[in-house]
């Protein structure tokens, strides 16, 4: 069954002290487009989070916003450069030499010179957070994907709809096909007996060029051709698989028949039933843009 490409989907997973949400919106593209928003500090779970993606979607523009909460006791170091501090007090120790003054220094006046001591924190755990991350995907992708094929759902009923009138309007062409043959003869053979009435006429030439002019303005291989397209659509209609873009070939293909026919068939009967399927495809080729 077809899919639609708009959807949304939100997954939220806690352990250990780690919180994540993950939001993904996807909307209709030509091709698949990811973008993940995540905190500057977690950019390196970027690259997993397209890969996990990607697995089940093959198309549309998508948006992931992932927002953590690290909510675990945070361990800090604090770091004394003693190689700097002394270097520091030496030099301070210098210049009360050379001014020829009292060096009065306490140790929290030298801890504040630049660099002498640094807090350290812990390493990020990166697959600990990717863990609690991975299951909020994996329950924002189920929504998502769940919104998508309902969605899908109603737009093949919406396609077989309008299939099957177009196969309707295709019937009562056919009917009328063969009597338009007939009466096309006719009136050409009418028309050029008009023209050439003070003139004698080769009767086996004209009913040759009548015969040929008829062959050229036949609608059959338009018929033939626009009902193979129409049950290609059925089939992929119900296919499994991502199937947008050839769902719209067939569209744009579907609309050249008829326009053919619609330009060799200047008939009171079957130029309204044109109109009635054209009018049929363009609806269908605005709605086959949001296929996946």
């Amino acid at each position: 069954m077809i899919k639609s490409m708009t959807g949304f989907g939100r997954g939220e997973y806690g352990e250990n002290g780690l919180q994540a949400t993950v939001e993904i919106r996807s909307v209709n593209h030509r091709f698949r487009e990811i973008t993940v928003k995540i905190q500057r500090a977690y950019l390196l779970l970027e690259e997993r989070i397209k890969s996990q993606v990607q697995e089940e979607v093959a198309r549309g523009r998508l948006d992931v916003f992932v927002k953590i909460e690290d909510r675990r006791e945070k361990k800090r170091n604090v770091k004394l450069d003693k190689e700097l501090v002394l270097a520091y007090y030496n030099c301070l120790r210098e210049i009360a030499e050379m001014l020829d003054i009292d060096l009065q220094l306490q140790a929290d006046r030298l801890s504040q010179f630049p660099d002498v001591v640094s807090l350290e924190e812990k390493e990020e755990d990166l697959e600990g957070v990717w863990k609690v991350v991975q299951v909020s995907l994996r329950e924002s992708l189920g929504q998502l994907l769940e919104m998508r094929s309902r969605e899908g759902a109603r737009l093949y009923e919406d396609f077989m709809s309008r299939r099957n009138s177009i196969c309707g309007f295709l019937d009562e062409i056919k009917e009328r096909s063969p009597q338009l043959s007939v009466e096309l003869r006719t009136r050409l053979k009418n028309r050029l007996q008009q023209l050439l009435e003070e003139h004698e006429i080769d009767e086996t030439l004209l009913a040759n060029e009548v015969i040929l002019f008829a062959e050229r303005s036949s609608i059959t291989e338009e018929i033939v051709r626009l009902d193979s397209h129409l049950e290609q659509m059925k089939e992929t209609l119900q296919l499994g698989e991502p199937v947008g873009r050839r769902i719209e070939f067939l569209l744009q293909e579907m609309n050249r028949e008829i326009n053919t026919i619609g330009s060799k068939a200047s008939d009171l009967v079957i130029s309204p039933l044109v109109v009635e399927i054209k009018s049929e495809i363009e609806k269908m080729r605005e709605q086959a843009q949001n296929i996946e």
